[in-house]
């Protein structure tokens, strides 16, 4: 199964795809432009072998990557990616006439994917007025009509896609015209989708942004009232905001913590038999329904949650309280050195002592860029500036590259 989001190189990028998979042998049936977590439902659904997406995501149209997804529409683990890496000098399988593979199209994977998503309805969105920020990306062709047909009333922006305008200052990157747009047109809540639809974030009626930390902890409670939250336990992130983790101890609900990216979410819930988990950028999981972050499920299940209890957005939201949080990139550095050495382990034991439980540190390198990552959260604002300040000042001076 292979798919894509709008932009320009994707056509190219999946047509090369298809090429060299039929000419090992491989049929393909190409799903054209679709989400990403429609990718992975329709791999499972149609009971392909394998699948490929070709997005960049949230990132600017001239960017582009593959995603490769497993039988059932799970995302591949490192151990059988870096199989996959090693196996590229392998021979290759060149198969001839009657064995070579087939092209097909898969013409109705967007009306298969629309079903599965309002049958996830708990609740219709009937009186809602929604608006949709589609990215100029793949949630285009599908957002505004699922939500449509779950009874809400919709506006819809950022859902004209020409190849060279995905992400460019629309959807879950960008909100501030999803929050003008819904102030303006005096809707219930705003839903943003990014580039390839595997992220939500919202915004209120007010135009305040509601992340995704916010989104889990409105999501938690429902699924808890639901009768539908496994264990009573959700799966997040170390870089969730500390308020994340308080409303749901005060709530009653443990949060187990992952490394980042929604796959290690999605290997904690399957570990532990969960229903739901995420990150703070937007990638929810609801295992009942999805093998990946998908943004217009849970934009879906958000709405629902609104008109189900008669609560606004911002009434719902007011479970969490953020945590000021301060996140610098530090260049020019020796990622590799920072968990050996002994003068940043020392000043971050002493920025933990300092804050206590009102606050939080994390170090860590990144896993796409050549910087470390220094994020504090504490009680205001201004000591959360001070402390990431004064470590990231101690990660320059003590781990600089040679």
């Amino acid at each position: 199964m292979l798919a894509r989001d709008p932009r320009l190189s994707g056509e190219f990028l999946s047509a090369s795809v298809a090429a060299g998979l039929a000419s090992s042998g491989v049929d393909v049936l190409d799903a054209g432009v679709v989400p990403t977590p429609a990718a992975a439902f329709l791999i499972a659904d149609y009971g392909a072998d394998f699948g490929v997406m070709v997005s960049a995501s949230h990132n600017p149209a001239p960017d582009n990557g593959i995603k490769f997804f497993a039988a059932g529409g799970t995302k591949l683990p490192d151990v059988l990616e870096d199989r996959i890496a090693a196996a590229l000098d392998a021979e290759k399988l060149r198969p001839t006439g009657a064995d070579v593979g087939r092209i097909r199209r898969f013409a109705d994977a967007e009306d298969r994917y629309v079903v599965h998503l309002l049958g996830t309805l708990p609740h219709r969105l009937d009186g809602l007025h929604v608006v949709l920020d589609c990215a100029h990306g793949a949630a285009a062709g599908v957002s505004p009509e699922v939500f449509s047909d779950a009874g809400a009333k919709v506006t819809v922006i950022g859902a004209d896609p020409n190849g060279v305008n995905i992400n460019d200052g629309v959807g879950s990157t960008h909100l501030d015209g999803l929050a003008a747009a819904v102030l303006e047109y005096k809707a219930d809540l705003g839903i943003a989708h990014d580039g390839d639809a595997d992220r939500c974030l919202a915004v209120d009626a007010q135009g305040h942004v509601v992340d995704g930390d916010r989104i889990m902890a409105v999501l938690a409670l429902s699924l808890r009232e639901r009768g539908r939250l496994t264990d009573n336990t959700i799966v997040a992130t170390v870089m969730s905001n500390l308020g994340l983790k308080v409303a749901m101890r005060e709530q009653g609900i443990r949060m187990l913590e992952t490394a980042v990216g929604d796959r290690y979410v999605l290997e904690a819930m399957n570990e532990h038999g969960l229903a739901f988990g995420g990150e703070q950028s937007g990638h929810i999981i609801f295992s009942e329904f999805a093998t990946t972050g998908d943004g217009i499920l849970t934009g879906l299940q958000l709405a629902a949650e609104v008109a189900r209890t008669g609560k606004t957005l911002a009434e719902l939201a007011s479970v969490m309280t953020t945590y000021p949080q301060v996140l610098l990139n530090v260049g020019g550095v020796d990622r590799d050195r920072l968990r050996d050495d002994d003068t940043v382990a020392a000043a971050v034991r002493d920025a933990e002592a300092e804050l206590g439980d009102s606050g939080r540190v994390l170090l860590r390198p990144s896993g796409t860029e050549p910087v470390v990552r220094v994020m504090v959260e504490a009680a205001d604002q201004s000591t959360a500036e001070r402390v990431a300040g004064e470590l990231a000042d101690c990660v320059r001076s003590s781990i600089p590259l040679n």
